[in-house]
């Protein structure tokens, strides 16, 4: 059985859809559900679950816990679902190549500190691309520049806003994320 820690900062609709995704798939576990900011609805989809729930702040004292919580409860992988946080070299060293992270563009294009959210989309849109997407890569201690896994891509019309490139995007993380997630985790022998 493989232990997955998911690292959430937003509303968690990635880390809905991987919880309920990865009860159905036998060897992945989803443990640990950890918030940087609350979160009542993930909190109460955990505890539907038997999944535990922790919410506390991202500061230095704070993630040294985390690590050390992650090492008790022999946590195996850790993906980054919507987590705005740059990870800490301890736990880059403690999970080498087993920390995932989405990024709703295709990198290396618009990735970095501050490209989240709508600033993404509002991005891509000011740069007239003619596609976006998500990127799936692995995490480096760099904001998105960890080796990339697989990109899922999506045409922008003409009169393509942030919000329509949005929900378009949305819906690609929703479709491939966990699946792909699953699927690296359960091909990978280590």
């Amino acid at each position: 059985m493989r232990k997955i820690a998911v690292f959430i900062s937003g509303e968690g609709s990635n880390a809905s859809k991987m919880l309920i995704n990865f009860r159905e798939r036998e060897g992945l576990e989803v443990a640990l559900v950890y918030s940087s900011r609350p979160n009542e609805n993930l909190k109460v989809l955990c505890e539907d679950f038997g999944i535990v729930y922790q919410y506390r702040p991202w500061n230095d004292p704070e993630k040294i816990k985390l690590l050390e919580f992650c090492k008790k409860m022999r946590i195996d992988w850790v993906v980054l679902a919507g987590f705005l946080k740059l990870i800490p070299a301890a736990f880059i060293a403690h999970f080498p190549n087993k920390i995932l992270n989405i990024h709703p563009a295709l990198l290396p294009k618009f990735g970095g500190k501050g490209m989240y959210g709508m600033h993404v989309h509002n991005a891509v849109i000011h740069a007239k691309e003619i596609e976006s997407g998500i990127t799936i890569h692995y995490v480096n201690g760099a904001y998105d520049e960890g080796q990339i896994i697989k990109q899922f891509r999506v045409s922008i019309s003409e009169n393509e806003t942030s919000e329509t490139l949005s929900t378009k995007v949305r819906t690609l993380e929703h479709k491939y994320f966990s699946d792909t997630v699953a699927e690296l985790i359960m091909s990978n022998k280590t």
